[in-house]
């Protein structure tokens, strides 16, 4: 088995977060349904878009947030998206790659879907307003595989809500594949239990065919299971899986292994203003310890810290060196 020469590759949706502010009365003039998320067209979105105030633009999506969280504790992480070859497309992979994030994704030329994007929209009051062009994002496909890069990283991550099209579930299981061929271990984030829904089946089949590390919420691993006590979704999961890691928001997560349970309390924050991205930046935080091989309890104390902080400002980028703060919390 070759040395790796990244600590994870994230595969998943690539969407570039347009966040901007606006007032009560833009949303009712658009038609902005206020504290929702809503799937718009391409005249839809730039009608907001060309209509919206100053903005910033920046590469999203959970996995491809979960790999610059891993980059910002000083990992080292690349990330597998589709891309358009237009304006947004060219915004994502700018910023991806000057996170850290190695980044392979070939933007598609010609009469395509445009590069995915979420236009978000902030009133005074804190409350973020969503809408969401899917774009060409959704369509990756085995083709868009770097095969050399899925085997150089220690651990393959699945980013669930990218599992809806038959040409991404052949995608991911020949990552999968990949990956197990080369000696690496493979995690699935099951996104949102609307998700889990929809594939309960094929994700559970899927995690016997290969997967080691599970990521999902209280209601996303209770859903898998099909009820509504945690306790005994846990203790199933253990029973099914290598390694399970299960977040509970203010009751802290707990990782089950080898028939151990370990239970990991909340960094304390003094005030949370925006829970987007909490759960791919506890991802990231547990993966880079995993990674860097500090042991269960330790990877858990990161991916708290990672939760913790960005849950204390809006979007879901890192405002303040993970490694940094690991190191200033100690141990």
């Amino acid at each position: 088995m070759t040395t790796p020469t990244l600590d994870v590759l994230a595969i998943g949706n690539a969407i570039v977060d347009i966040i901007g502010h606006c007032d009560d009365g833009f949303l009712t003039t658009h038609d902005c349904p206020k504290g929702h998320m809503r799937l718009v067209d391409q005249a839809t979105i730039s009608a907001l878009y060309n209509d919206m105030g100053p903005s910033i633009e920046i590469s999203g999506g959970s996995a491809a947030n979960t790999a610059v969280g891993v980059a910002a504790f000083g990992g080292k992480a690349g990330f597998i998206g589709k891309i358009a070859d237009d304006e947004f497309g060219r915004i994502f992979a700018h910023d991806i790659k000057s996170a850290g994030v190695s980044f392979a994704g070939k933007p598609q030329a010609g009469n395509v879907a445009p590069t995915s994007r979420s236009l978000i929209l902030v009133t005074p009051d804190g409350e973020r307003t969503m809408n969401t062009l899917l774009g060409i994002s959704t369509e990756l496909s085995d083709t868009e595989l770097v095969p050399d890069m899925i085997a150089s990283a220690k651990v393959l991550y699945l980013e669930g809500y990218l599992f809806d099209r038959p040409e991404a579930k052949a995608a991911f299981r020949k990552a999968m594949g990949i990956a197990k061929e080369a000696g690496r271990e493979v995690a699935l984030s099951l996104s949102d239990a609307f998700c889990v829904d929809r594939h309960r089946v094929e994700f559970k089949t899927l995690i016997a065919e290969g997967v080691d590390i599970i990521f999902a919420n209280e209601s996303e691993i209770t859903s898998l299971y099909e009820t509504k006590d945690f306790d005994r979704a846990a203790a199933l999961a253990a029973n099914d899986m290598k390694l399970a890691v299960l977040t509970r928001g203010s009751h802290g997560s707990v990782v089950l292994h080898a028939g151990k349970s370990i239970s990991v309390p909340i960094d304390p924050v003094v005030k949370v203003v925006d829970t987007t991205g909490a759960g791919d930046l506890y991802a990231a935080g547990f993966l880079f310890g995993y990674t860097q091989g500090l042991g269960l309890a330790e990877a858990g104390r990161l991916a708290s810290i990672a939760a913790a902080e960005i849950i204390s400002h809006t979007g879901a980028r890192p405002a303040t060196s993970l490694k940094g703060l690991a190191a200033t919390k100690g141990h």
